[in-house]
């Protein structure tokens, strides 16, 4: 006995068909590229908008694209520092991290944040594959200054383990703790990101928050940046209009471009299926910064 299938809008199917067509030469396009996705912030803490940029990242890997995940966890780690009776402490934007510090970190990034990560995306098949910066020595760290304690710079960036993972059809998801002869350092997420994706050539680096992109003035929500080539980004450093926190930013980027990566993108994670949006429609979201035009 067939059963009856219910109607569904026919200008619904058309906006569906419509969405996946335009889909299909951008699909095309970046199949068997690297895309490096630095994920943090409140868009990390809601379980269900999680679920969905999981989601997202997945429908990526399975339209053949290479999807590195860098994360961050900087909320669940002043959690569990507040549980240990840890002090917490900031200095220029950076957690001051001494030994008991450094543990917390290693507890909430790679045992809570990370391993969270992973189980989502094996929620949809064997895909996800966990590692650290220290696991075969990816992050190479140095201190950055004694005052902060044991936060590091990326000194080095080894892709073997991440290229390895990438070949054998799986998603790194990389934890920013570093390794030193000394012990393990604490990577700010966004920095380890960004030297993961020049050190693997990456096509596209994704920065996934809780704001829409980056703007000339915060306060002023017409202000967003749509696209940004790198000399538009090398002018508005020159021009000192840039607020404290874009500062660090837009020379991020600029370093990731000169270095040869293609595109970065600055995105809203709270936004639903903000990456989908940005990497296979025309008009995208968010902030882009590109090469020169030519």
């Amino acid at each position: 006995m067939a059963l009856k299938r219910e109607r569904i809008d026919d200008q619904a199917n058309q906006r569906r068909a419509e969405a996946l067509a335009e889909a299909l030469p951008w699909i095309n396009q970046f199949s068997g590229k690297t895309f490096v996705v630095k994920y943090g912030g409140s868009a990390m803490e809601d379980m269900d908008l999680c679920k969905q940029v999981v989601a997202d990242i997945v429908l990526m890997k399975l339209v053949g694209i290479r999807v590195v995940l860098v994360h961050g966890g900087g909320k669940a780690i002043s959690r569990l520092m507040d549980e240990l009776n840890l002090e917490v402490h900031f200095k220029d934007g950076l957690r001051v991290t001494d030994g008991p510090a450094m543990r917390a970190v290693q507890m909430a990034l790679v045992g809570e944040v990370n391993q969270m990560l992973v189980s989502q995306i094996n929620a949809y098949g064997e895909y996800g594959v966990s590692i650290t910066g220290a696991d075969g020595r990816t992050l190479e760290a140095v201190p950055i200054s004694n005052d902060l304690g044991r936060v590091g710079a990326v000194s080095h960036v080894n892709t073997k383990l991440i290229e390895t993972v990438l070949d054998e059809g799986y998603i790194p998801v990389i934890a920013g703790v570093g390794w030193a002869p000394s012990g393990a350092y604490n990577i700010n997420a966004d920095l380890a990101a960004s030297e993961i994706a020049i050190a693997l050539k990456a096509d596209k680096l994704i920065y996934l928050s809780d704001v829409d992109g980056l703007y000339r003035d915060f306060s002023d929500k017409d202000s967003l940046f749509s696209t940004l080539t790198l000399d538009d980004a090398h002018e508005l450093i020159d021009s000192g209009e840039l607020e404290g926190g874009m500062i660090p930013k837009v020379k991020t980027s600029v370093a990731a471009l000169e270095a040869g990566v293609e595109r970065i993108h600055f995105l809203n994670g709270t936004y639903p299926h903000s990456i989908l949006l940005e990497v296979f429609t025309d008009s995208g979201v968010g902030t882009m910064f590109k090469q020169n035009d030519r």
